[in-house]
């Protein structure tokens, strides 16, 4: 039996380290040596991956990891170019793979990593080699296609509903008008925006207006609401995707500037919705607006993670390897729910081809864009995926997290 490599690639979770934690135990139960890729494939082109059984020794060094934000093994955003037009990149992977004598590969990503997945599968697959290559699902957007949802999503969730409820709070000490625009990650895909709504309960009047970027944002019907809004109520909180366009197809945070930047998968970097946004309802309504863009904290805010997140991230981990020692290859573990109430779920491994580069949606019949809000259908779909609480390991004060000795 060979050894297992894994590696971490683009935008961390609060757990993506969990999901970490379960491949190494998993692989270290079974007596296989375990490899990280330092930086993803961009830095196992450069060589560059250490033993972990030489930096992960203890139980409480697992438990450590599993709470600790960000990739601990370090990120990467790299496009794999086709086989068809560079071959002498996949001789190079294959031959690093080969000289540590690894035969079963794991990558912990989004729908750019599944892509990477994919692309090295069909080229051990033509080339008749013996490595398995197995995708381990991770991104706070949940936009990955078949999985009911993803590793990272319930943790971001919490996090953003526990935050917005904090700034609705915040937002009516004063007696005088005033706006608050949240702005949430979420380029195509609104999920994480859906999940302010989880804010209205028996002690919070909730958000007033939600925006996904599912449907077109209409700046003038946006106007309208909030200054009818404001004929009973002074202080609104308005919730709203990053990537939301009009009409036209236009971010709306490039209504005032161009945003040309662009990474290597073709995106464009999202910022300034909101901003964009409170300047207009300031000029036409006149009244004080705030505009909040809570950017990375909804990724690595460990210290307020899912308790059902952190579990089933570190069960998918543990899942992939076990595919891989039943002979899977070309897979991604994915999550099937089988009950809502009581909440279930059940592992599976899916053929990456169904997979890689499709983007799952909020679906239509769940957004209820003429009152600016989501059904309970989509609030019932998330509140599962919030529950419990795992603390992090304090030391004077503060968490305690595993570092990488590089």
């Amino acid at each position: 039996m060979g050894n297992i490599i894994v590696g971490q690639s683009g935008g961390p979770t609060a757990v993506i380290n969990a999901s970490l934690a379960g491949v190494f135990k998993c692989g270290k139960d079974n007596n296989i040596k375990v490899y990280g890729m330092i930086n993803g494939i961009q830095g196992l082109l450069e060589e560059k991956y250490i033993e972990l059984n030489n930096e992960i020794k203890t139980d409480l060094d697992i438990e450590l990891l599993k709470r600790t934000p960000s990739a601990y093994l370090g990120s990467c955003r790299f496009k794999l170019p086709n086989m068809e037009d560079n071959t002498e990149i996949y001789e190079k992977i294959f031959s690093i793979l080969e000289k540590i004598n690894v035969d079963k590969f794991f990558y912990i990503g989004g729908n750019d990593s599944m892509d990477t997945i994919k692309k090295l599968h069909t080229y051990g697959s033509t080339k008749n080699k013996n490595i398995q290559f197995i995708g381990v699902p991770k991104t706070i957007d949940n936009d990955l296609a078949v999985t009911d949802h993803t590793p990272g999503f319930g943790s971001a969730c919490k996090y953003i509903a526990t935050t917005v409820k904090e700034i609705i709070k915040d937002a009516t000490v004063y007696d005088a008008k005033n706006i608050t625009i949240i702005e949430i990650m979420g380029r195509n895909a609104g999920w994480l925006t859906a999940s302010a709504a989880l804010t209205k309960s028996d002690d919070c009047n909730g958000v007033d207006l939600i925006y996904l970027p599912e449907v077109v944002f209409d700046i003038e019907k946006f106007i309208c609401k909030v200054e009818k809004l404001q004929k009973t109520k002074k202080s609104l909180v308005i919730a709203i995707s990053e990537g939301i366009k009009n009409k036209n197809g236009i971010n709306i945070c490039e209504l005032e500037e161009e945003n040309t930047l662009l990474d290597c998968f073709g995106h464009k970097s999202l910022s300034g919705t909101a901003n964009n946004l409170a300047r207009i309802l300031y000029k036409k309504l006149g009244c004080k607006t705030r505009a909040i863009e809570l950017n990375t904290t909804q990724r690595c805010a460990s210290h307020f993670m899912s308790e059902v997140d952190i579990n089933e991230s570190f069960l998918a981990g543990s899942f992939a390897v076990k595919a891989a020692l039943d002979g899977e290859n070309g897979k991604v573990v994915v999550f099937e729910r089988t009950s809502n109430n009581p909440y279930n779920i059940v592992m599976k491994a899916h053929n990456v081809y169904d997979i890689a580069n499709i983007e799952k949606k909020v679906p239509l019949q769940w957004i209820d864009s003429e009152n600016g809000t989501v059904s309970s259908d989509l609030i019932d779909y998330i509140k599962p995926l919030i529950q419990g609480e795992v603390y992090p390991i304090m030391v004077n004060g503060l968490p305690k997290h595993l570092k990488l000795n590089k």
